[in-house]
C-alpha cells in the first residue's frame, strides 16, 4: 500500500475498499497476512488522521452500499477514533501526564543503561520474538501496522518486555502515518487496563499464530498481565462543542490550517475568509525525532489543503515551513490587517499548544469551528465505546450524509 498524501489517493482507497465495507470486512478485519497484504481492511486511517478524508464521507459511502446492520462492524471502527478523540478532551489530564512520564522515561534512558539496553533491543527489533521483530521493522519502515498487531505488539512490549508502556505508545506516535494523540494513547492505556480499570489485552500465541495465518511460531510471552495503576483521575470536563460555529466575525477574516484538518474546502465557515495561512512544519509529537515519512505525508497534507481552501474562496493563501509559527502569524496578520483568525477546532496534542502559544500575544480573536460530527460524538464519551454504539444509529440519521461530494 502506497499512501500518497492527496485527496484523490484517498478517495480512490475508499472506493476500493467500500465493496468489502460489510460481511466480508467482519470476517477478515482480525486477520494480518503481512506488509503489502492488508486488503482486509480499509487502510483509509492515515488520511483519516489528516481528515485530508472525513468519517462523515466514509460513513456515507458504506450506507450508500450496505445495511447499517451488514456494516456496522466497520461503522464502529470508524466511530472508535471519534470516541477516543472525545474520551481525551473530557480528560486532558491523561494527555498531560502521559507527555510528563515520556520525558521522563527518556531521561531515564540516558541514565539506566539496563532500560536503555532493554528498549533498544525492543524498538532494533532484536528480542527473539519473530512475531515482535517483524512489526516493529513493518512499523518503521512503512509506517502502518494492522490494527490486531498493535495489540499484540503492545501487550508484549508491556508485558513480556516489562518496558513503559509510554515509551512503546512514543514510538508508535513517531512512526505510524495515522498516528493520532488520542487514539494513539488512548489504545495503550487500554492494552494495559489503565483506559478500562482492571481489564487488559492478553497475546497469546495461540491467538497470533490463528489471526497470521500460521507465519509464527510464537513462546515466550508473559502468562500474567496485571493491570498497570495510576493515580485517580480527575472528573471528566465539561465541553463546549460550538465554539465559532454561528459567528459572523468582524471585519477580514484569515484562516489557519495544520495537519489536523486538511477538509478546508468542506468546512462549516459563517464568514468567507480573506486570507489564508498553511503552517506546513509538522508538529513535532515527541522529544525524540519523529519518522521523516511521518512529517513529509503531514507536510504534504497541508500543502493539499492549502490548494483546496484557495479554490473554495478565491483568498490569498500563504504556505509557511518555518518552524517559528508566532513569527509567521503576526507578520502575515499585520500584512492582511486581519480582524479576526478562524481554524478548524484542533483536539489535544501537540499542534493544539503549538498553535495556542503563537497566538496568545495576539489581540484579535481566535476561533475555532467544531465539525458536526464531533459536536455529535464528543458528547457520549465519558464512559465505555458502548454508551457511543448505542447512539450510533441516532448520530448517523442527524449527519447530513446524502449531501456530502466525493
Amino acid at each position: 500500500m502506497d499512501w500518497k498524501p492527496s485527496r484523490q489517493a484517498a478517495l480512490d482507497q475508499l472506493f476500493t475498499f467500500i465493496p468489502k465495507a460489510g460481511k466480508t470486512y467482519a470476517a477478515e478485519r482480525n486477520f494480518d497476512l503481512g506488509e503489502g497484504l492488508h486488503e482486509g481492511v480499509s487502510q483509509l486511517s492515515p488520511w483519516i488522521r489528516n481528515r485530508m478524508l472525513l468519517e462523515e464521507e466514509v460513513l456515507a459511502q458504506t450506507l450508500s452500499k450496505h445495511s447499517f446492520a451488514s456494516a456496522e462492524k466497520f461503522i464502529s471502527e470508524v466511530f472508535w477514533r471519534g470516541y477516543f478523540k472525545g474520551w481525551l478532551e473530557h480528560r486532558p489530564e491523561v494527555w498531560a501526564r502521559y507527555r510528563t512520564n515520556l520525558t521522563d522515561y527518556v531521561k531515564q534512558l540516558e541514565q539506566d543503561t539496563s532500560l536503555l539496553q532493554r528498549y533498544e533491543t525492543a524498538v532494533e527489533g532484536t528480542t527473539g520474538i519473530a512475531a515482535f521483530d517483524y512489526w516493529v521493522r513493518e512499523l518503521t519502515q512503512t509506517g502502518y501496522l494492522h490494527n490486531h498487531a498493535r495489540m499484540w505488539f503492545a501487550s508484549i512490549w508491556i508485558f513480556t518486555l516489562e518496558l513503559p508502556w509510554e515509551l512503546g505508545a512514543d514510538l508508535f506516535y513517531r512512526h505510524l502515518l495515522d498516528g493520532d494523540a488520542a487514539s494513539n494513547t488512548c489504545s495503550w492505556r487500554w492494552v494495559g487496563g489503565l483506559h478500562t480499570k482492571g481489564k487488559t489485552y492478553a497475546a497469546q500465541a495461540s491467538n497470533i499464530e490463528r489471526f497470521t495465518n500460521g507465519r509464527f511460531d510464537v513462546t515466550g510471552l508473559a502468562i500474567k498481565t496485571s493491570p498497570l495503576q495510576e493515580p485517580p483521575l480527575p472528573a471528566p470536563s465539561e465541553l463546549s462543542l460550538d465554539k465559532g460555529r454561528g459567528n459572523l466575525l468582524p471585519g477580514k477574516v484569515g484562516l489557519i490550517l495544520t495537519e489536523e484538518d486538511c477538509s478546508p474546502d468542506r468546512l462549516p465557515l459563517t464568514t468567507a475568509p480573506s486570507a489564508i495561512l498553511a503552517l506546513l512544519d509538522p508538529s513535532p509529537r515527541s522529544v525524540l525525532a519523529s519518522s521523516s515519512k511521518v512529517e513529509a505525508f503531514s507536510r504534504q497534507c497541508v500543502s493539499e489543503a492549502a490548494q483546496l481552501a484557495s479554490a473554495r474562496w478565491g483568498a490569498d493563501c500563504q504556505k509557511s515551513s518555518d518552524s517559528n509559527w508566532n513569527e509567521v502569524i503576526t507578520d502575515w496578520v499585520n500584512q492582511h490587517n486581519l480582524a479576526a483568525l478562524v481554524t478548524a477546532r484542533i483536539p489535544i496534542g501537540p499542534t493544539r499548544k503549538r498553535l495556542t502559544r503563537a497566538c496568545r500575544e495576539l489581540t484579535i480573536p481566535l476561533l475555532e469551528v467544531t465539525r458536526p460530527y464531533d459536536a455529535l460524538v464528543w458528547p457520549h464519551t465519558k464512559a465505555g465505546f458502548f454508551a457511543l454504539r448505542k447512539k450510533l444509529p441516532s448520530i448517523l440519521s442527524q449527519l447530513d450524509l446524502g449531501q456530502l461530494e466525493v
